[in-house]
C-alpha cells in the first residue's frame, strides 16, 4: 500500500549501535502498543462476547457499515485480517444473519460483502461503547494531541507496511 503522505519509506533503523545496552521494555515501541491494544481490545472483547461476537467480527462489521459491498481481499486489507481467517469468519457472520454475500454490481464475477440489516443493528448498538473506550483511553490528551497521536500512528503503519517481508537483514541492517 502506498504512502498517502508521499513520504518515502525509510529502511529500518539498523541494531543499536551500543551490543550489550539492554533493551527498555517500557520504552520499547511494539511494546507499548500492543499493551495498550491488549488492554482496549480486552475491555471491548468483554461487551463483544456478551453479544455473541468477536473483536475481529466486530472490524469486519465496522469497516463493512463504513463501506459496505466490499470485495473478500478489500475487506482483508482494511481489517488487517488474514484471507483465510476472513473468509471463514465472513462465513460465520452470514450464518448468523449479521452478513450477506451477493455479486458485486460493478464486476459480476466478483463476490461483495454486505452488512446486514441485523448486522448494521449490532453495529450501531456497539459503535457508542467503542467510541467510549477510544475517549477513555485518550483521556487528559487534548483533541490535537488525540489526532497528533492518531496520525503518527498512521505514519507508523505506513512505514512499516512498506517493507516487503520482515527476515534477519531487514531487522538488523546487515548487508
Amino acid at each position: 500500500m502506498p504512502n498517502p503522505a508521499g513520504m518515502a519509506a525509510q529502511s529500518p533503523p539498523a541494531a543499536s549501535a551500543e551490543p550489550g545496552v539492554p533493551l527498555r521494555l517500557d520504552d520499547y515501541l511494539p511494546y507499548l502498543i500492543n499493551r495498550a491494544g491488549v488492554a482496549m481490545a480486552a475491555r471491548f472483547s468483554a461487551v463483544l462476547r456478551r453479544e455473541g461476537i468477536s473483536l475481529p467480527d466486530w472490524r469486519v462489521l465496522a469497516a463493512l457499515r463504513e463501506r459496505n459491498g466490499q470485495r473478500l481481499t478489500e475487506l482483508a486489507c482494511r481489517t488487517s485480517i488474514e484471507i483465510s481467517t476472513l473468509s471463514r469468519l465472513v462465513s460465520s457472520l452470514e450464518a448468523g444473519g449479521l452478513v450477506t454475500r451477493d455479486r458485486d454490481t460493478e464486476d459480476a464475477r466478483a463476490i461483495a460483502i454486505r452488512i446486514s440489516p441485523a448486522g448494521e443493528d449490532l453495529s450501531a448498538r456497539l459503535t457508542p461503547v467503542a467510541q467510549n473506550l477510544e475517549k477513555t483511553a485518550l483521556a487528559g490528551l487534548s483533541e490535537t494531541e488525540a489526532q497528533q497521536l492518531k496520525e503518527l500512528l498512521h505514519r507508523v503503519f505506513d512505514n512499516l507496511d512498506a517493507v516487503p517481508a520482515v527476515d534477519a537483514e531487514t531487522v538488523t541492517g546487515a548487508r
